[in-house]
């Protein structure tokens, strides 16, 4: 009895291991990436990219190039995240990684609120960039388990 609580206990803390792992690691890729994007592509002449105020008011200024670093960096850090979580994870490896990709839509969401965008890119961003891509990395771990 006491063996079967132990070895429980034990799968219990790996896997929130493997959340906290999954969106640790989602989130330095994510931020990676959203600190390199300015350099791969530039914001717009006048953009004020350095505070959340500027970047509201500079938004306008905005083309489309300019949401291509943000998209990647969003499903990047999810797929990462997911990847590892899935990875770490004693069982039920397919959750783990859609939890990823639930927690890292929700933070989606926030930011959505937080800092509007172009509703294109708003809706491509919340439909393509979590849970689609936290559920090809469950099933890539899934299949490699197998």
């Amino acid at each position: 009895m006491q063996h079967k609580l132990m070895k429980r206990s034990k799968r219990i803390l790996f896997n929130i291991m493997a959340m906290l792992a999954g969106v640790v690691s989602g989130s330095l890729v994510n931020m990676f990436i959203v600190m390199i994007s300015g350099s791969v592509i530039p914001p717009p002449e006048g953009a004020d990219v350095t505070t959340m105020e500027g970047l509201k008011a500079s938004m306008h200024l905005f083309g489309p190039k300019n949401f291509i670093m943000p998209f990647l960096a969003h499903a990047a850090g999810t797929f990462v995240g997911a990847i590892i979580a899935a990875l770490v994870a004693r069982n039920h490896h397919w959750w783990f990684a859609m939890g990823v990709g639930f927690f890292f839509l929700a933070g989606g969401v926030a930011n959505t609120i937080m800092l509007p965008s172009p509703g294109w890119f708003t809706a491509t961003d919340l439909i393509l960039a979590y849970l689609p891509v936290a559920y090809l990395a469950g099933k890539l771990v899934i299949r490699k388990k197998d």
